[in-house]
């Protein structure tokens, strides 16, 4: 049949038990309970790594974008919203205009008759001169000659060629890029000569340096330069006075030039006078 082996509690205690090496007897029974920690302790770790692989945070933006551009964005940012802010501390307030009632004109009447000869004669006159600049060069030259007729030896030609060399000696020296000597500057030489140049100039050195003078004045008002040098305009013979001579002319003309280049019918006036001085001096020049 079989054989029925039985154990009783004693026996298998004392199998249980072992020997040490140095001869205690050790429980081998007491061993068990660490072995079921270690593997329960095993399976805890595993379910738990488990479940946070599962719980893993998703990456909302897998390219994030570098530092500079982070940077620039926010400074642009910055600036619409700093011109937004400009552009309503800038914005006008509205303010209430008060209504002015309008006035009610009277009706025109119109003329009866021809109507072109009613509106040439209400329209006003309009003198048309002319004149080359060296027309007008040899008018300011026989004035001279004429107001200062004590110099017997003076001519019209040599006062010309006084304007002539300063302008050449500018445009040679750099200090201006074209000519001076233009019919409208020949008749503001003429504004300021015939109210500085007196009858009782006794040479013509003195009458040259006075002649100088306003045209070192009419360079520095009517020129294309923003300075002039003085050394072709003042003379040895003038030095002491050309300053004296510059003051007095602007204190006594400044209303005259600024009006001659203002005033259209006061130009024309001095115009028609200095173009006049030569039929005068035509006429009779008693030298």
């Amino acid at each position: 049949m079989g054989t029925v082996l039985s154990i009783s509690p004693a026996t298998k205690k004392a199998m249980d038990a072992d020997v040490s090496s140095d001869g205690t007897k050790v429980d081998k029974s007491l061993k068990r309970p660490s072995v079921f920690v270690s593997l329960s302790w095993k399976k805890l770790v595993a379910s738990s790594a488990k479940k946070s692989a599962k719980k893993v945070t998703p990456n909302p933006n897998p390219n994030p974008p570098c530092p500079a551009v982070v940077a620039r964005r926010n400074s642009e940012n910055a600036r619409k919203t700093q011109q937004t802010e400009e552009r309503k501390q800038r914005a006008p307030i509205p303010v209430p205009v008060p209504t002015v009632p309008t006035r009610k004109t009277p009706p025109v009447q119109k003329p009866v008759g021809n109507p072109s000869v009613s509106t040439a004669a209400a329209s006003p006159r309009r003198i048309v001169i002319q004149a080359s600049t060296g027309e007008l060069l040899r008018c300011l030259g026989d004035f001279v000659c004429r107001r200062c007729y004590k110099l017997k030896e003076l001519n019209s030609g040599e006062v010309i060629l006084w304007f002539r060399n300063i302008d050449r000696t500018l445009l040679l020296q750099g200090w201006q890029d074209q000519g001076f000597i233009t019919p409208a500057n020949v008749v503001f030489v003429y504004l300021l000569c015939e109210a500085t140049l007196e009858e009782s100039v006794a040479s013509p050195a003195e009458l040259q340096g006075a002649f100088q003078t306003c045209l070192y004045l009419a360079y520095s008002y009517m020129g294309n330069e923003i300075s002039y040098p003085l050394k072709p305009f003042m003379m040895e013979a003038n030095k002491d006075v050309f300053w004296e001579t510059s003051l007095g002319i602007i204190e006594r003309l400044s209303g005259k030039m600024l009006r001659l280049n203002a005033d259209p019918h006061f130009f024309t006036e001095v115009f028609q006078e200095l173009k006049s001085q030569r039929d005068c001096n035509d006429a009779g020049l008693d030298r």
